[in-house]
């Protein structure tokens, strides 16, 4: 009977981490989708398109869709023009969800982007964006 109770309490929890890396994965999908949107509506200057992909509280601080766009354009030409876009990690930090993207530049340069995601009633929102450091490579 113990050998019994063992196997099904192994089992559930198995069955359990099962489900929530499968939600991880969800949760990686959409948030990845809501960026790849972001970048597309800010490829297309449609910065009000984009403007829609922020958090309300970004909203709040830009106030419109106008100073956003400039916002970007100025602050982070290579998320307004990349030359690619590469998701490499999702993690949990403090309690709110950071999505790390590769971008390549349209000079060829890399950067590391922390993208600060925030679930609303409406869905995944971008709370905001965070130049990180490069890591060294070793040639």
């Amino acid at each position: 009977m113990f050998r019994t109770l063992t196997v099904t309490i192994f089992a559930a929890a198995f069955a359990v981490s099962g489900m929530v890396a499968f939600d991880s994965r969800a949760q990686g999908a959409d948030i990845q989708t809501i960026i790849s949107r972001q970048i597309e509506a800010l490829q297309m200057d449609d910065f009000a398109g984009a403007f829609e992909f922020a958090s309300p509280n970004i909203q709040r601080i830009f106030g419109s869709s106008d100073n956003f766009g400039q916002m970007v354009t100025r602050g982070y030409p290579m998320v307004w023009r990349p030359a690619d876009v590469t998701y490499v990690d999702l993690a949990e930090i403090d309690g709110d969800l950071w999505q790390k993207v590769l971008i390549k530049d349209q000079q060829g340069r890399l950067h590391v982007l922390g993208y600060r995601m925030l679930e609303t009633d409406t869905g995944w929102k971008i709370n905001g964006v965070q130049l990180l450091p490069q890591p060294d490579v070793a040639a």
